[in-house]
């Protein structure tokens, strides 16, 4: 009675990966915004076994504009936090969510400017 039997996982992977509540506030934020400036309509969330990607569309029938892709297997590489821009180039790649999404914040700030 006295013994626990872990729970068994893929490999010590997670079958999902996924965005934490402070991540998903400050993506969603940034969304918000976009929308209030009239450049964003749509978005998408695609939670996969090698990363959580944040898709961001113009409309709602087109390619996104930009994806924000978290993969944590890059955590010691590059950074788990990447920025692809439309044509799938990665833009911006780092180990904290905030350099990553300050390209779009800029364009942001230019947007509410001109």
């Amino acid at each position: 009675m006295g013994s626990v039997t872990p729970f068994p996982l893929a490999a010590g992977r997670p079958l999902q990966i996924g965005f934490e509540r402070l991540e998903l506030n400050r993506i969603l934020d940034l969304y918000g915004r976009m929308v209030a400036a009239g450049h964003w309509r749509d978005y998408a969330i695609d939670l996969g076994r090698d990363a959580a990607i944040f898709a961001a569309f113009r409309r709602a029938a087109e390619r996104p504009e930009f994806r924000i892709e978290k993969r944590p297997s890059l955590r010691g590489k590059q950074g788990m936090w990447a920025l692809v821009g439309e044509s799938g180039a990665v833009l911006k790649r780092g180990h904290d969510l905030g350099p990553v999404l300050a390209p779009v914040e800029r364009r942001l700030m230019k947007l509410v400017e001109g």
